[in-house]
């Protein structure tokens, strides 16, 4: 007689406290995550400021990246210096209110910094900033 009390209470609800558990954590794994997604990925050595501020990394960002050996990337895609103006003129096309973050190695000479800077004005970016890193 027992064993047929112990069959008919058979746990018939759902506990949702694992699921909600889980969701929290995956919500946190994305939240970290985040951050290195939207920021690029291509290797340089920025130079390091003291009075640096955190970046924002919205959708109006266009980082555009000159590494070490005087490549440029748009956006992580490569892009050469010729056809720089261009894909500037498309994105502003899309997007009029673009902010251009440049990247740009320490090591790359300060003279083709601001040759590349002013291609990009000539198209008419107004906006932008230079990503150093924190202390």
């Amino acid at each position: 007689m027992q064993e047929s009390d112990s069959e008919e209470d058979a746990i018939t609800g759902i506990n949702v406290t694992p699921l909600v558990d889980i969701t929290l954590v995956l919500l946190i794994i994305f939240m970290v995550t985040a951050r290195f997604i939207s920021e690029p990925s291509i290797g340089v050595k920025l130079p390091k400021s003291s009075t640096s501020a955190p970046g924002d990394s919205s959708e109006r960002n266009v980082f555009l990246t000159i590494n070490a050996n005087r490549e440029i990337f748009l956006n992580n895609q490569a892009v050469t210096q010729d056809k720089l103006p261009e894909s500037i003129r498309e994105m502003i096309q899309k997007r009029p209110d673009l902010n251009l973050v440049l990247r740009a190695d320490k090591n790359v000479p300060h003279g083709d910094v601001i040759a590349i800077l002013d291609e990009v004005r000539s198209q008419g970016v107004t906006q932008f900033g230079i990503a150093v890193e924190g202390k």
